[in-house]
Formats: structure tokens, sequence, C-alpha cells
């Protein structure tokens, strides 16, 4: 059976509302953003595939609130609305990916907003069920052909996802393969998800299972009675560190202490290569009823302190493998770097060659003069970039160089030095859902960002240009660009941009740095060149009347 726990219909969410769990199958119906900011809290909708397609709908259900009855959308306050469903959990990645991923079709109104959110729904159960199957296969390559005993945490099935499941989903495969002697079920606190909701699923798909009391798990390990432990993820940064439910990192240490593989299974969306290290999650700390009770019977002395994270962190080398809808991570990584070698390389000349093109054309436009300005295209988890020190007139194909997102180094072997304000285009890259950045020098723009720079971060307003619309900016009239100050230390503008735009996810995708000329960037490299000429554009209208642009001040 792979029934879906989550659905869309007539303008509602609707799904399984787990607060109700095992006692109750009740439904749940969604229709307003403080219902899916609550749901997502309370846990009534938990599971990090789960969270980020609710969040998905929640810009959509934000989108149809702010509609009016001719149409037009209130774009800032489903922006608004956007910024605080993503903030309903801070530690699963999937959250504010979910709602950024749909945000970024709010151009498109409430039609294209709510095509991707199902293309998110539709998307999940394929990832799960490709997930699953690599797990499975890997596990019994570990483990070997027979009946295997496998010991889960929390919970990784339909209910977390929206069909079939990430961990419980190799469960299943294996199960319906015929390769499943039993699964112990840890009960999982503080809100006992293994027990209440894991244990449900398991008797649902007449899996073989026990439950046990988290403490026990390493017990059952020590008498040979796991083969291999098998977890979900709610977030996986670039240097493996996996956050999962509290506990998982005990178990972790006990599997590497008995010799059993452990193994994550996610969706690739659960990989968060901004983060570099696991220690840079902010663990989410739970309400102390949790802990001091439970059914609202209080098992605790009154007053009792508690410390109850929701989550903890497990160091990559704990991990025996991550396997996504990919395959197995470091399976992957071999393949990309063998068969598919000529892959990458072809991929990154057809970018290379795209920006060759467009620096040459801004070259002759006087705005990359010489060696200045720079341009990149992302590709997954890297970027293509300008190399350092070439004339943008005579750029080729050939002159760039291949980058890290997470880290701005290089990862071709051209022993070529990429653009020096490298940090600056890989800072867009890790807060926000760009697919190309263009930094250049235009005279009229980069005058302004003299004339407008304070010792901060200050913004510039620009009112009652009609070229504001093609920025990107939340409201069609009105446009705040922020300002940043120049530092000869590069790698400082760009974590000065990154902190910025951290915070102010409502920023436009353009930007001055003071004497330095100006960022832009898109979902295209076309469409972040046309924002940098939009900008200049209103720079000279503004260098030329005076008016329409105001200094806001410091931020």
């Amino acid at each position: 059976m792979d029934q879906s726990s989550i659905t869309w219909a007539d303008g509602a969410l609707v799904t399984i509302d787990q607060r109700a769990l095992p006692h109750e199958v009740r439904e749940l119906r969604i229709t307003t953003v403080d219902e899916v900011i609550d749901a997502i809290k309370t846990l009534a909708v938990r599971g990090a595939p789960a969270i980020g397609v609710c969040g998905a709908f929640g810009v959509v259900i934000a989108a149809r609130a702010a509609a009016t009855a001719d149409g037009v959308l209130d774009t800032a306050r489903v922006q608004a609305e956007a910024a605080r469903i993503a903030d309903a959990r801070p530690t699963a990645v999937n959250l504010a990916w979910g709602v950024q991923r749909t945000l970024a079709e709010l151009p498109g109104g409430v039609p294209a907003l709510e095509a991707e959110a199902l293309e998110l729904l539709a998307e999940d159960g394929r990832v799960n069920l490709a997930a699953a199957t690599a797990a499975a296969d890997l596990i019994q390559r570990l483990c070997g052909d027979r009946p295997l005993r496998l010991l889960t945490h929390c919970n990784t099935g339909r209910l977390a996802t929206t069909a079939w499941g990430t961990a419980i989903g190799a469960l299943r495969v294996l199960h319906e393969r015929g390769a499943l002697a039993e699964v112990i079920v840890d009960e999982t606190r503080p809100l006992l998800q293994g027990a209440r909701l894991t244990a449900w699923e398991m008797a649902e798909a007449g899996i073989p299972h026990r439950l046990t009391i988290d403490s026990a798990a390493a017990w059952a390990m020590a008498t040979e009675q796991v083969d291999a432990v098998v977890v979900g993820a709610d977030r996986i940064t670039a240097d493996g560190a996996v956050a999962n439910k509290i506990g998982t990192y005990m178990l972790a240490i006990a599997a590497a202490h008995h010799g059993i593989p452990f193994i994550v299974v996610a969706p690739e969306s659960t990989r968060d290569i901004s983060t570099a290290r696991g220690s840079d999650i902010v663990v989410e700390q739970r309400a102390a009823a949790e802990v001091t009770g439970f059914g609202g019977v209080a098992t605790a002395p009154e007053g009792t302190s508690t410390f109850n994270p929701a989550f903890d962190v497990t160091p990559a080398e704990l991990v025996t493998a991550v396997v996504t809808e990919f395959g197995v991570l470091e399976d992957a990584a071999a393949a990309r770097t063998s068969a598919g070698t000529n892959t990458a390389t072809a991929s990154a000349s057809t970018a290379g060659a795209e920006i060759a093109e467009i620096a040459r054309g801004l070259y002759a436009s006087g705005w990359m003069p010489g060696t200045a300005g720079n341009i990149s295209v992302r590709q997954g988890d890297t970027a293509v970039i300008t190399a350092s020190g070439l004339s943008k007139g005579e750029l080729t194909a050939a002159d760039t160089v291949t980058v890290a997102v997470v880290d701005s180094k290089p990862v071709d072997a051209s022993g070529r030095k990429p653009s020096a304000e490298t940090t600056i285009h890989t800072a867009v890259y890790r807060t926000r859902g760009a697919d190309a950045v263009v930094h250049v020098h235009p005279p009229h723009a980069t005058a302004v960002a003299v004339k407008t720079a304070g010792s901060g971060v200050t913004t510039t307003r620009f009112t009652g240009y009609e070229l504001i619309k093609g920025l990107g900016s939340a409201r069609p009239d009105l446009i705040d660009i922020p300002v940043f100050p120049n530092h000869a230390d590069v790698p400082q503008i760009g974590a000065d941009i990154e902190k910025y735009l951290t915070e102010h996810p409502e920023a436009p995708p353009v930007l001055f740095i003071a004497g330095h000329g100006i960022t832009t960037w898109g979902a295209s490299l076309a469409q972040a060149r046309d924002r940098a000429e939009c900008l200049e554009a209103m720079c000279e209208l503004t260098t030329l009347t005076g008016q329409r642009e105001i200094a806001v001040g410091d931020n």
C-alpha cells in the first residue's frame, strides 16, 4: 500500500493529523497560513520532506489570500507570510527549501505557485522510492543475503514524507523482497514518534516489529539482535554531519562500537551545503512539558528544569553511508569523478561559452573594463566563474574556473585562479536560489553607490520608475537596494553580503558595493544581465534628473 499522506484539494492542504495517532486517524484540513504554521510547530505535520511540501503549499495559501478579486497579487504580503512559514522550525532544511523553491515562482502569480507546489508533492514520492530502493540494495550488499534484523529511530515513513518514506521506505522495499526478518522500533523521545507513528506504520504495512525504549538500543546491538541501523535526516551539512531526531547520535556511537552499519536515507533536498559544519546547525529546543509529562499527565515534580533538544548531530565519521535518490553519496561522487567526468567537463564548457559571450558584450558597453568584473553560472554544488586577470573583451569558453559553492575553492584541474570576487558570487548562491550572478562596473550605478554609501550597510530607495519592475522587487513602484561598504579584503564583502541576505529574505536580487560596482543575480545568466542593465538605466535617469532616489539609512 502506498497511500499519500498529503493532498491538495479545493484550496486546502489535506493531511493526517499526527497528533491523534495511533488512536485515531484524523483528517486535518489546512486553509490559512496560521494553520500551516501551527500544524508544523505542534507536529501535526512533521518529517523533513513533509514539512517541506507543507511549506510550499503554505506559500500558495498565502498567495490565494493576498490576491484581489481582479487578480492583483500583494507580493510583499506573500513574501512576509513565506518568511513566517520558513521560520516555523529551524533545524530541518527542507522547510525553507520548499518555501523558497515555490516562492521563486511568485512572478507567475497563484497558478505558477500552485503548479510548483504540486510538482514538489509529486516529486517527493518519486524521490522517496528511488532513495529507499538504493538504500535497500546497499543494506543487502553490506549485510548479506539473509533475513535481516534492522533498527530504526523516530518516524521516516509516509507520515514524515508524502508517500512511501525514506528509511522506512527502505524497510518496506526489503519487506516486499522477503528479506526482512524484523524491525526494532525505538520509541523515540521526547514525543514517542517511534511508538506512536512508526509502530503504527509497521503494523499498517504488515512488517514484523518490536518496540523498545531508546536506551535499550545499544544492548540490542550487543546481544546480536541488530544487523544494521537505518535512520532518516533533517539536515546534512557540507562536512557530512547528520542532524536527526534526538537519540540518533548515541545510536551511531553504539553501532560504530559494535561494527554495525549505520545508514542514513534522505532526499537530496535535505543536504545543506551552505552550512559548512554540523556544529553550525541551530538545534531546536522543545517545551519542558514534553519531558515532564505525557498525554496531560505529569511524570516529574512540578518546576523541574529540562534539557529537551529535538535533534542531535552525528558526525560524518560515524555514518557508514548517506543514501539519496541519486544513490549512495560515496558511489555517486566516484561516478561523477570517473564515468561522469566528460559530462561535467562538457557542462562547464557550455557554461563557459555563455559566460564568455555575455562578458564580451558587457566589455563592449564599458561595464567590464580591462580585467574588471566577473560572471558565474551555478551547476549544483559548484559554480563556473570567470578566471582572474583576464580581459573580458577577449574571454573564451576555456577562461573559467569551477569552484565549490560551499567554500569558493577551485575544484577543477585547470590551475587557474578564480576571480577575486568569487566569494561574492558564492555568498549569493548559498543564500538565494539563483542560477547565475553578474558583477559589473557600470558608471552611473557605481556613482550612485559611492554617493549613498555609509560606514555600514545602507539602503537606497528608488520610487516611480517603470524599470523597477525588471529588478525583481516585491513592489512594482518601489525598491530598497542595499549598499555595501567596500573592503580591500574582498572575502569580507562576501561575508557582509551573506549575512545581510540571510537576515533579509525580502531583499531584491540586486545590490551596490560602494566604489566596487553592482551585483545582480537570477534564474539564468540572461536574467542576471538584464537586471544589471535595468539598474544602470535607472541610475542614469536618477543622475540626470536628480530625483526619485533617496538614501534610507543604516541597517
